[in-house]
């Protein structure tokens, strides 16, 4: 009820939604500011369409700083042919564009965190704006939703796929199928810390069936994390039934978050010691890294310990730490 008092989303797509073929467009968000008074944000979009068939909406760039979603859903947009599609292919390389174009986390317009504002609002910031149009426009319009995630400049992951543990378990089932498919050389039954706003949430709220990754991070991209990109995004449309050809399977390792202890938090500030890398078994009360001092030298290191038994599923990747940060997730192997 309330969706319906709600103005119509600002964004105008520049693409046919329904319109078989390939087409190459924006969504065009009016934003009027000091340099361009009638101005826009001109977020890049690709239709891949081959009739009445199931759609994908995948998705990158939902923070602006991760990059292999980007990379491989670019070169998807480009690659595609529509004659290997049944259904519609929706291709938003980066969602939160003045992010992307700045490197950056969360907007530099009105730091807005994209995956913290929705389901968004059409009359509110840039971002709230964004939010808005994909849960109003875009997502209703999917069957399937891939949004890729990496760990930015701030976090570093073993290379995984992910969905999330519902109440619906037939939804549920279905997504972690897909999670399979997708085939990274991990796989992740995921808790999320602060699900609040999340694009994940109201996807599934939707009922949707939504899988996310998180591959790799530090702010860049590496050649293997690419690979497991391009192709994890064909495996999910294989599977799907909107591409043609077979699953390409590779092995994958299942991992589980089953409560708040996979995760570690620096309580002091400093420069961080790893003490395990990426992927090595770790056990409770294990010390996976120390905070040094910087202010003076001759004063001990905080040591940071595992909370569980399990890997070493992502640690934080700058060389300095604040309190509040995360330091360390560990991820239960089964």
């Amino acid at each position: 009820m309330l969706a319906s008092l709600l103005p119509p989303s600002p964004i105008v797509p520049t693409v046919a939604f329904d319109r078989d073929g390939v087409q190459h467009g924006f969504l065009r968000l009016p934003y009027s500011r000091d340099d361009s008074a009638w101005g826009s944000v001109m977020i890049p979009i690709a239709i891949i369409r081959n009739g009445s068939g199931p759609t994908a909406l995948l998705t990158g760039g939902n923070h602006g700083d991760e990059y292999e979603g980007p990379i491989a859903l670019f070169d998807l947009a480009r690659t595609l042919d529509p004659q290997d599609v049944n259904g519609t292919v929706i291709i938003v390389p980066a969602m939160n564009y003045p992010a992307f174009r700045a490197g950056t986390r969360i907007s530099p317009i009105d730091k807005g965190n994209l995956n913290r504002s929705f389901p968004g609002s059409p009359d509110g910031t840039v971002t709230h704006k964004i939010a808005d149009y994909f849960t109003r426009e875009l997502l209703p319009r999917a069957d399937i939703v891939l949004d890729f995630h990496s760990g930015g400049k701030t976090l570093d992951f073993v290379p995984f796929a992910a969905a999330h543990i519902l109440a619906d378990k037939s939804q549920e089932a279905r997504a972690f199928e897909a999670v399979k498919a997708f085939s990274a050389p991990w796989s992740m039954r995921m808790l999320e810390i602060d699900a609040v706003g999340m694009y994940d949430t109201i996807a599934e709220d939707l009922g949707k069936i939504f899988v996310t990754t998180e591959l790799g991070g530090g702010g860049t991209a590496r050649a293997e994390t690419i690979a497991i990109a391009k192709r994890g995004v064909m495996n999910v449309l294989r599977h799907s039934g909107i591409v043609s050809g077979e699953v390409e399977h590779r092995e994958t390792q299942w991992l589980d978050m089953p409560s708040g202890d996979c995760f570690a938090f620096a309580e002091d500030e400093g420069m961080i010691e790893t003490m395990a890398d990426l992927g090595d078994p770790v056990s409770k009360g294990q010390i996976v890294a120390r905070i040094h001092p910087i202010g003076r030298t001759g004063t001990a290191p905080a040591e940071i310990h595992a909370n569980m038994d399990g890997i070493l599923a992502a640690r934080h990747f700058p060389g300095l730490v604040k309190p509040g940060d995360c330091v360390a997730v560990a991820g239960v192997v089964g």
